[in-house]
């Protein structure tokens, strides 16, 4: 979401009156909090993904390096950079529930999680289209584009819809990017890897209901992130057993994004049943 030129302007003071203004704070809305830095650290890692799927993976792809080591670390320097985004995503919520935030908060935790958990997913995908070699490119950017517009969609909504607490409406947008990295990792044949990555798109912007990670979730979570870095990094340096570790790790990362929406529907089918026997039970002389 942009910022208007009134917005921009309501914070400058003029020069006119810079003698006797020049004593005045800085406006509130120009501050950063500590939850604004961790959030700059959320784009900064998702920014630096993209630059290590580039310099690392397409590069020496195109200029017909055999270096498949340099690809491999580099992948995973990736992969690595988003779940640090993610956990930038996970703090900065948390420290701006206890803290504070500034005003221009969230918008900028929907610029930076566009950047590491829309556009980098999204290159990671196009550039796995130029160098898998049962790849179709064209078709890749295709699946690309559609993972891009799903978070952008997802984004949008979030900030414009108001939901019941503790609940997301479709997959979070870290969870999404981390499942359509874990696809491509998988290395299945490419008609598979591109219906997996259009079901997670679809599952992003959907009505189906995903818990909020809070309390012992967000710590459920947190300690994943961290393994998954140490299954990227015995894959990375070819740890015995790293690749079959890592696609171990992938194909949970692929369970959990649908078993956890199904365990939320339960939930809530349990508590409708609940609701009407009570109800019921009410009614009764």
């Amino acid at each position: 979401m942009t910022v208007s030129d009134s917005d921009t302007q309501t914070g400058w003071v003029p020069e006119a009156d810079e003698d006797e203004d020049s004593g005045e704070e800085m406006p509130l809305s120009m501050r950063l909090s500590i939850a604004d830095t961790l959030t700059l650290g959320n784009a900064t890692c998702g920014f630096m993904a993209v630059y290590f799927t580039t310099t690392g993976i397409l590069i020496p792809h195109l200029t017909g390096s055999d270096e498949s080591g340099m690809a491999r670390h580099s992948a995973a320097t990736a992969v690595i950079l988003m779940l640090c985004a993610a956990i930038f995503d996970l703090f900065d919520g948390l420290v701006a529930r206890k803290l504070r935030s500034s005003p221009m908060g969230a918008e900028l935790d929907n610029l930076s999680d566009l950047i590491s958990f829309g556009l980098a997913p999204a290159y990671f995908v196009l550039v796995y289209g130029m160098v898998a070699d049962d790849a179709h490119q064209r078709v890749a950017a295709l699946g690309a584009v559609v993972v891009l517009l799903a978070v952008v969609l997802r984004l949008a909504r979030f900030s414009c819809v108001t939901l019941k607490d503790g609940m997301f409406q479709g997959m979070p947008s870290p969870f999404g990017a981390l499942t359509v990295v874990s696809i491509v990792l998988l290395e299945l044949p490419f008609v598979a890897t591109l219906l997996a990555i259009l079901g997670t798109a679809w599952l992003m912007v959907s009505r189906v209901e995903y818990p909020k990670p809070r309390g012992p979730l967000a710590v459920a979570m947190l300690s994943w992130i961290v393994a998954a870095m140490g299954l990227l990094a015995a894959w990375a340096f070819d740890a015995p057993g790293g690749q079959l570790l890592l696609q171990t790790g992938c194909a949970l990362q692929l369970v959990l994004g649908a078993v956890i929406p199904l365990f939320a529907t339960a939930r809530r089918v349990n508590n409708f049943r609940d609701n009407r026997r009570e109800a019921r039970a009410a009614q009764l002389p």
